[in-house]
């Protein structure tokens, strides 16, 4: 039986990092997987666009609160799933809810919260899905941040202020040196 435990692959960790739309989460994120890659990690990107769309919520024209709370309740899950053999887990994704950080807190292994802080004059500058548009024109609700009532996460571990002088490469490293003190003995 010990060896069988002693074989069992270390436990992974989770990366989630989260923000309004724009705030730049995927951008981040890839750039964070690359690094790790390249640093020869077992890593994983789940990034909440392609999400909807494995699990079926590609119209978020009609979702609200309980409907997208249920959705970051997944993500989290599979999140856990993946973590627990082993790999790191890299989340780009809205799922501001005070429900799903305390979850993620207590069952994700290794978790740790990365906020990006971006002005919602600056997010709707940026606007790269038209959403912030699409809402002042009428054509969208439930908007998280705008009609959509959002939590920020009370104690991220990173919380990032926007700062259009600093690069994703040093977004990338505060990630990173945070990763590493809490491995690190």
């Amino acid at each position: 039986m010990a060896a069988a435990a002693s074989s069992l692959p270390p436990p992974g960790r989770v990366v989630w990092i989260t923000g309004l739309s724009g705030a730049g989460k995927s951008t981040l994120a890839e750039a964070l997987v690359s690094t790790l890659r390249g640093a020869g990690e077992p890593v994983v990107m789940l990034d909440g666009d392609a999400l909807r769309e494995v699990f079926g919520a590609v119209d978020a024209q009609h979702h609200g609160r309980a409907a997208r709370l249920g959705l970051a309740l997944r993500y989290a899950q599979l999140c856990k799933t993946l973590a627990d053999q082993g790999v790191t887990v890299v989340i780009a994704t809205i799922s501001l809810f005070t429900e799903v950080h305390a979850w993620n807190r207590q069952h994700l292994p290794g978790y740790v919260e990365v906020l990006l802080d971006v002005p919602l004059a600056e997010l709707r500058r940026r606007d790269p899905k038209g959403i912030y548009r699409r809402f002042d024109a009428g054509e969208l609700q439930d908007v998280a941040g705008l009609d959509l009532a959002v939590d920020l996460p009370s104690a991220p571990h990173l919380h990032l202020l926007h700062d259009p002088a600093r690069p994703i490469s040093a977004l990338v490293d505060a990630v990173i040196q945070h990763l590493h003190t809490r491995t690190s003995p």
